[in-house]
C-alpha cells in the first residue's frame, strides 16, 4: 500500500520537507506517482517510522532533527531540475568543458579552459603503484585509490598546508596519483584525465565521441550538494584534517551499495533487461531489493539533468549488442509503471556497458570525479570556523 505526501506527513506529524529528509536518509521508500506530478510512500515504512518515533520520544513526532543541519555553500545549486556549479549549468559544462577545468572552477572560481593535471613524479608514481599492487588481486579500483591516497599523503611533507593555493596544488597532484594506482589496459593516448582514465578502463582506443562522454560523466558527477560522502569530507575538513584525510573520509562513505555502488546496481538492471526484457528485469530487481536502481532521485522532481545529458552524449557510440534499445525500453517501462525517470546511475551504467569497461568501472569513475567535489568543499570548510558540526543525539536507551 502506498500513501500520498499529505497522508504520510500527517501520519508522522511532520512537514513535507521533513518527510523528504527521511527519504534521503533511507528511512522511507518513495516512488513517483503515475501522473508524474507527485510522490507515493510505502505505508509499511511510514508506519514503522511512526512507531519508532513514538517509542523514542514518548509519543512525540520526530521533527527536523532528522533532516540534519543546513550548511551554507557557494558551490552547487540544485534548483528546478537543474544542476549548477558556481552558477554555471553543469549540463552545458559537460558538453563544452573538461573535467580538469571544471575541478579548477569548483576549487577556485577561476576559468582555466586549458587546465591539465600532470602525472605524479616517477618516484611517487612508483610508491603509489607499489602500495596498490600490494593489495589482493580481488581489490577494486577504489581500494587502490585508498592506497594511493595514503601513499601520497605520507610522501607529502607539506600535507598540513591548508592555504587555498596549496590545497588546489594538492588536488591536482592527488588526482594524478589516483590514476597512477590503477594499471593501464592500454597505452594512454593523451594527457587529459579522461584519456588516462580510459587507458585504465578500456581495452580499445576511444573515439572522440566516447572520450567526450567519459569526460562529461566526470564533470556531471563532480559534485552534488551535501551527499553523504561530501558531508563526511566536510566533517573531516572541519577538524582541519589535511586534504588527503578529507578524500579518505569521502572514499570511506562512498564505499557502499547505496552510494558509490549505485551505478553497479543500475548496470545489473540494464544487463538483465538486455538479456530478458524490461518488465522482467524491473520486477526481479524490485522483488530482490525492494527498489529500482537507476531511477528516481529525492532531489529532482521530473528529470535528472545529469542522466539526460549523458544519455544524449552516448547516442553516437557504437552499440553492436543493442544495449541502447534495452535502456530506452527500460526507461519507458519505469516511466509508465512507476512514474519515475532515469538518474545518473543508469546513464553511467550504459556508458560502462557500451565501452566494455570492467565491472567496478562505475564506482571508479564516480570516486575519481567526486574527489574534485570533496576538495572544493574542504576549501570552503577550511575558511569556516573549525569544529562547527556537532549534531545532537536523541537518547533512546534505558535510564537506569
Amino acid at each position: 500500500m502506498m500513501l500520498t505526501t499529505q497522508e504520510a506527513a500527517e501520519r508522522l506529524g511532520v512537514k513535507p520537507q521533513t518527510l523528504y529528509a527521511y527519504v534521503s536518509r533511507g528511512l522511507i521508500t518513495r516512488v513517483r506517482a503515475a501522473d508524474g506530478k507527485g510522490s507515493l510512500f510505502a505505508a509499511a515504512d511510514v508506519e514503522a517510522l511512526a512507531e519508532r518515533n513514538a517509542a523514542g520520544r514518548g509519543g512525540a513526532p520526530a521533527e527536523p532533527a532528522a533532516a540534519g543541519p543546513a550548511i551554507r555553500t557557494g558551490l552547487t545549486l540544485l534548483e528546478d531540475d537543474r544542476l549548477r556549479y558556481r552558477g554555471l549549468d553543469a549540463a552545458e559544462l559537460a558538453q563544452r568543458s573538461t573535467f580538469e577545468a571544471t575541478a579548477v572552477w569548483l576549487w577556485t572560481g577561476r576559468d582555466e579552459p586549458d587546465a591539465r593535471f600532470a602525472p605524479p613524479p616517477a618516484r611517487l608514481a612508483e610508491t603509489v603503484r607499489a602500495c596498490a599492487d600490494a593489495l589482493p588481486a580481488s581489490a577494486r579500483a577504489v581500494d587502490r585509490f585508498k592506497a594511493a591516497v595514503l601513499a601520497a599523503s605520507v610522501a607529502d611533507p607539506l600535507s598540513l598546508d591548508l592555504r587555498p593555493d596549496s590545497v588546489v596544488a594538492t588536488g591536482r597532484a592527488l588526482i594524478g596519483a589516483l590514476l597512477a594506482a590503477v594499471p593501464e589496459r592500454r597505452a594512454a593516448g593523451g594527457e587529459s584525465v579522461a584519456e588516462r582514465l580510459w587507458a585504465r578502463l578500456g581495452a580499445d582506443a576511444p573515439s572522440a565521441d566516447a572520450l567526450r562522454a567519459l569526460d562529461a560523466a566526470l564533470i556531471l558527477l563532480a559534485d552534488h550538494d551535501m551527499a553523504t560522502s561530501t558531508y563526511a569530507a566536510r566533517l573531516a575538513a572541519s577538524t582541519r584534517a589535511n586534504p588527503y584525510a578529507v578524500v579518505t573520509a569521502g572514499l570511506a562513505v562512498l564505499d557502499g551499495p547505496l552510494h558509490g555502488g549505485a551505478g553497479a546496481r543500475a548496470r545489473g538492471v540494464l544487463v538483465r533487461a538486455h538479456e530478458t526484457d524490461p518488465v522482467t528485469a524491473l520486477a526481479t530487481t524490485l522483488r530482490e531489493t525492494g527498489a529500482v536502481p537507476g531511477f528516481g532521485h529525492v532531489l529532482y522532481r521530473a528529470r535528472d539533468p545529469r542522466a539526460d545529458t549523458l544519455l544524449r552524449l552516448l547516442d553516437p557510440l557504437p552499440d553492436p549488442r543493442g544495449l541502447r534499445a534495452a535502456c530506452t525500453d527500460l526507461i519507458a517501462v519505469a516511466r509508465d509503471r512507476f512514474g519515475t525517470f532515469p538518474n545518473s546511475d543508469l546513464a553511467l551504467a550504459l556508458l560502462t556497458e557500451l565501452a566494455a569497461f570492467p565491472p567496478d568501472a562505475e564506482e571508479t569513475i564516480f570516486a575519481l570525479s567526486r574527489t574534485a567535489g570533496w576538495l572544493a568543499h574542504a576549501l570552503e570548510e577550511y575558511a569556516a570556523p573549525p569544529l562547527r558540526h556537532r549534531p545532537s543525539g536523541v537518547y533512546t536507551g534505558a535510564r537506569g
